[in-house]
Order: structure tokens, then sequence, then C-alpha cells
């Protein structure tokens, strides 16, 4: 029964869908002492997980049955914010008679929803720098990809957030490989896009995306439309030479940045003031380790938030770490120092975030539509996973449904790929699939 598990978790092309796209039948195939639900959704702005987790409470439970189950784990925790109190209410009705999962009720700040800070939460053990949760007996799922494992049928859908600059703010169901523009007309977008920015997925972790017609893919969980001149476009579109040549002339090593991160105050060391500090000296030995540099997991509060002289420190981190990892840099599991005591007091409450992103005005409901978002058209990428990219199992011509395999990584790290909409391939390249109803 356990290998059935994994065979029709991998054969339904289901991936982390917090973003990181990890297959999700390679890492249900251990052995943990425990499962974490991933409730947190801690970006701003989105509204995914937690209408998730209110309107389809039983397959989030049925999902973790699963889970438990296959990875022989003791227990399992759903961890979710005080603030999604609907959900928790449909959730502690189902989990009430089920002795071996609780939920797990966490403070609404940033980044609650990094898996290292979630299994602090839950276990109070840090995961080791360079480490993954299994290395403390945990696997962490989230609140989508747990869905996708009960219901068994193939990803050909991703819930998404459409909010910004929009009449109406909503959460779709949209197949894979819908246009970002067709969401965005959906629910009132501008239409002198010349002078608007979109940013794909939230805004602190988030990229600015030039094509307005990109594909929605299995990890896409939020598309936020903001004004060309907005402070966060600013910054994240700021050229990278420019943030060096900010760094090495008014970087103050005030060390805001180290004393803010979140990993560092689980004494795991992470130290970006060093990192803006070597390369504003242009001396690479007080850069830190390679280990606390590599650890970093950009999730940008040292550069939206922390930093008082509007530096990047995340950016000028993530620049050093690609550098030194294509340089073939060693890194090592390190056992963590102790855990900041200021801890409590150090966590980043998300209105207040907010305010620092100048975002309130978009801070609004984006109710869940539970139509499938109907499209004509779809572009499905090859690669919407960690692995390598997908092999096309179709032809230019081809008649494909709703959920045939169309892209296969046969036995190498990656994910089944499937038709979205029912019609024919007009497409092929290395790339993308192309199918036209």
């Amino acid at each position: 029964m356990m290998e059935n598990y994994i065979k029709r978790i991998k054969d339904a092309g289901i991936v982390g869908a917090g973003g990181a796209g990890f297959p999700t039948h390679v890492k249900l195939n251990a052995k943990a002492e425990l499962v974490i639900i991933n409730g947190a959704e801690c970006e701003p702005l989105l509204r995914v997980d937690q209408q998730l987790m209110e309107f389809s409470s039983q397959d989030v439970v049925d999902g973790l049955k699963i889970a438990i189950a296959q990875t022989g784990a003791k227990e399992g925790v759903i961890c979710l914010k005080a603030k999604y109190a609907n959900a928790i209410v449909n959730l502690e009705d189902i989990v009430k008679d089920i002795p071996n999962m609780r939920l797990q009720i966490i403070k609404d700040y940033y980044p609650a929803g990094d898996e290292v800070q979630l299994v602090y939460e839950v276990t109070k053990k840090v995961v080791p720098l360079m480490g993954i949760p299994l290395d403390v007996g945990v696997v962490v799922i989230n609140v989508l990809t747990t869905i996708n494992i009960a219901r068994n049928v193939p990803v050909t859908e991703r819930v998404i957030t459409v909010t910004g600059e929009v009449d109406n703010p909503t959460t779709f169901i949209a197949p894979v490989g819908t246009p970002y523009s067709e969401l965005i007309n959906a629910c009132g977008g501008p239409k002198d896009i010349e002078n608007y920015s979109i940013i794909v997925g939230g805004p602190m972790m988030g990229d600015v995306e030039d094509d307005w017609d990109a594909p929605v893919t299995k990890l896409t969980g939020g598309i936020i439309i903001l004004p060309k001149l907005h402070s966060l476009v600013i910054k994240k579109t700021r050229p990278t030479e420019t943030d060096l040549n900010l760094t090495k002339a008014i970087c103050c090593q005030c060390s805001m940045c180290t004393d803010m991160c979140p990993k560092n105050i689980l004494g795991l060391n992470t130290e970006p003031h060093k990192v803006m500090r070597g390369l504003a000296n242009e001396d690479p030995g007080a850069l830190g380790t390679i280990s606390s540099v590599v650890s970093c997991n950009n999730c940008n509060l040292c550069s939206l938030y922390a930093c008082p002289m509007d530096l990047d420190p995340g950016k000028i981190t993530t620049m050093v770490k690609s550098s030194l990892l294509s340089k073939g840099a060693k890194t090592e599991k390190v056992v963590p120092y102790e855990t900041d005591d200021l801890r409590e007091s150090k966590k980043v409450p998300t209105k207040r975030l907010i305010a620092r992103l100048e975002l309130p005005d978009y801070d609004l409901p984006a109710p869940l539509d539970n139509n499938i978002f109907k499209t004509n058209q779809v572009k499905i990428l090859l690669k919407q996973h960690i692995g390598v990219v997908a092999t096309s199992l179709v032809s230019i011509g081809d008649r494909v449904s709703k959920g045939t395999l169309i892209a296969s990584c046969n036995d190498k790290l990656g994910a089944n790929i499937h038709a979205s909409i029912n019609g024919s391939v007009i497409k092929i390249t290395n790339e993308y699939i192309e199918v036209k109803a």
C-alpha cells in the first residue's frame, strides 16, 4: 500500500506548491516522526492557503492522513495563523476525534511560512544549517500539495490570487498554462499596462515579470499588479550594479540585516552584514563562512524591512551565493548555535510589514472563485519542478484531454506534466507545449 501512495503521487505530477516545486513522491518516500502541513501563508496579500483550509478542510485532513501513513509518522500537525478563524473552526471540527492529528496556531508574522521557522514553532527543534526538516525527523508539506495528494488526480490547475491594481481581487482556480493577462483582465486589471508591473509570487519573495502573457505554472501562487513607480517595483528592478555601488558607498555596517535575519535569530549564523562588508571593502575574507552565505533562503526581510539605508542585502547575498556555488564551493551541515532569547520580540508583524512595503491599500480580500477558469489556449512549461526538464510524449496535431500525460521525467528527478484543457497540441519546444481548445 505504501508503494501505491508513492506511485499515485508520482503519476499525478504533484510537487511542492509553496514555490520550490520539489517532487512530492520523492519527499514522502522517507521515514519521519512528524508531518507538518504549512498553512501559514506568510506572504502579504496572498489568499490561497487560508481559503483552501476553510473550504477544502476535509481534503487537507485526508491528504495529511496519507502523508502520515506513507512516512510512518507518529503525528500530523496542521500549522496555521490565529487570524484564519474560519479555517480553524472547520479543521478543528474534523481533527478533534483523530488522535494523531492536531492544529498548531501561530502568530501573524513574516516569514512564518518558512519551513525552518515552522519546524521550530511546532517542535522547538532547529533544522541544521544546510540541512532539511527531515534531519530533525520532520516532513513539511504545503496546503495545496496536501489537497492534491488527497484528490488523487493529475495536477492540471493552480489556485492563484490576483490582486493589486485590479477592480476585484480574486483567487482563481486556473488551468496550468493560462496566460496571466486573462486572469488580470477577468478581475478588472489596468488597460494602460505600460504604466504597471507584475510581481509573480508574493511581494517579499516574488519577482517582477515583464511578460503579461506568461503562463501560470504549478508553482504560481500570486500575481500582484502595481504601478511601475511603486517603491517595491523600483527596488526589485534596480540594477545589480547600482546595488553594488550603493553598498560600497553608504552601507553603515549597522548589522540590522543580520539582527533581523530569521535564520540568524534561530542560531543558524546567517550574517548578511558580513557579505555587505566583504563586498564594500572588496575583501572576500570578510564575507563570512560559505555555509552562512549559502544558507540564506531569500526571504528578503533584510532588504525590504530591516535595512535603514534602503540597500539590498538579500540580492547581494544571492549574487555571492550563486557565484560561490558556480565555482564548486563545498557546504556542510552545521549544528546551530543557541536561539536568540529575543526571537519573539523580533518577529515582524505582517501588518507592520505591509505598511513598510507601502501596500496597505492593496491588503484586501480576494474571494475564491470555485469555478475553474475558462481559457482556450495554454502554454504548459516542461519544467515546473526541481529536477530535469520533462520530455514531451506528444506530437503536434495530437488531440489531448484534460489530464492526459503529455510529458515525463521518467525515473529522473522531476514531475509528470499533464494537459490542463481539452484540445489539440499546436506547438512543442524544448521549454513548453501549447494546447488549443
